[in-house]
């Protein structure tokens, strides 16, 4: 199983546009994460977003990153987060900590 951890900044206020976005996932994007086996959980605190995924294998979360849509999603997405200069949704990486059970 291959598991990812994300976390990024919405801009102040708009949380509910977020949320409702994710809520109305478009539908290409849910067929594509269904399709790669990619199952996904957001958390928010403050304005700081979690994300954690998981897929059978990095492969399929690859090939469920590939979808032509996600280019206009992440071109959506970046109106409602923090960017850099480039506008570019300001993405970190969280090291895995402790694992156990299925995400050993």
């Amino acid at each position: 199983m291959f598991s990812i951890a994300q976390t990024f900044c919405l801009k102040p206020g708009c949380y509910a546009e977020y949320k409702q976005a994710h809520d109305d996932l478009w539908p290409e994007i849910d067929r594509s994460m269904a399709e790669n086996q990619v199952s996904m959980a957001i958390f928010l605190y403050g304005e700081r977003l979690f994300l954690h995924a998981v897929a059978p294998s990095e492969k399929d979360w690859d090939r469920s990153r590939e979808h032509p849509a996600l280019e206009r999603w992440h071109a959506y997405m970046a109106t409602l987060m923090v960017t850099d200069a480039d506008g570019q949704t300001v993405v970190e990486e969280l090291p895995e900590a402790f694992a156990f059970g299925m995400f050993s």
